[in-house]
C-alpha cells in the first residue's frame, strides 16, 4: 500500500521532527490509523510518534476528542469544522507538539452531491498556535483516496517543522 516515495517522505518527517525535538499525534477517521501505522513502521518513530486516535465513528470523535456532537449534527463529520475540532482534541488529549487529523469520504459508497467520494479534510496544528485545514478532492478508488490523504498529511506535518 505504501510506495517507496511515501515511505521516504514519512522517514524525512520523522528525522526532521526528531531533530526539532517535536512529537506527533494523529486523529484519523477515513484512514483508520494508517498515518500512525506508516510512521510507526519506520525506524526512529518511537522518538516522534506520541499516539494515534482512530475516531471512525461520530461517537468516537465526540468521546475521544471532544468534538461537539452539535457540530457534527450541524455540518457533518466530513467538514472543515470537525477536522479543526479533531485537531484541538488531539492537542487537548495528548502531550504531542504537532497534531494531524483526517476526516473524509473514501468510498466507494457514502458520497453525495454535496460531499462526494474523495472529499477529505486534512488538517495540522501545533502547540504554538498554527492550525491549517485543507479541503481535498482526491480521485480514484478507496485505497487511492486513503493513500492520497496520508501523503497530504505527511506533507502538511513536514511543512510545520522549521527547516
Amino acid at each position: 500500500m505504501f510506495s517507496n516515495t511515501l515511505k521516504d517522505d514519512a522517514q524525512a518527517l520523522l528525522v526532521a521532527a526528531e531533530k526539532a525535538g517535536l512529537t506527533i499525534a494523529a486523529a484519523e477517521s477515513c484512514t483508520g490509523g494508517l498515518v500512525t501505522g506508516l510512521l510507526t513502521a519506520l525506524p526512529g518513530s518511537s522518538a516522534v510518534v506520541e499516539r494515534g486516535f482512530v475516531t471512525y465513528s461520530n461517537e468516537a470523535k465526540t468521546q475521544m476528542l471532544g468534538v461537539p456532537a452539535e457540530t457534527i449534527a450541524a455540518v457533518g463529520a466530513v467538514s472543515e469544522e470537525v477536522c479543526a475540532a479533531m485537531l484541538t482534541g488531539v492537542l487537548a488529549n495528548s502531550p504531542a507538539d504537532l497534531a494531524v487529523a483526517i476526516t473524509g469520504v473514501a468510498g466507494p459508497g457514502g458520497g453525495s452531491a454535496e460531499k462526494p467520494v474523495g472529499l477529505v479534510y486534512v488538517g495540522v496544528a501545533s502547540r504554538s498556535g498554527a492550525l491549517d485545514v485543507t479541503r481535498n478532492l482526491f480521485d480514484g478508488d478507496r485505497e487511492a483516496v486513503r493513500v492520497a490523504s496520508i501523503a497530504r498529511a505527511i506533507a502538511l506535518l513536514r511543512a510545520l517543522i522549521p527547516a
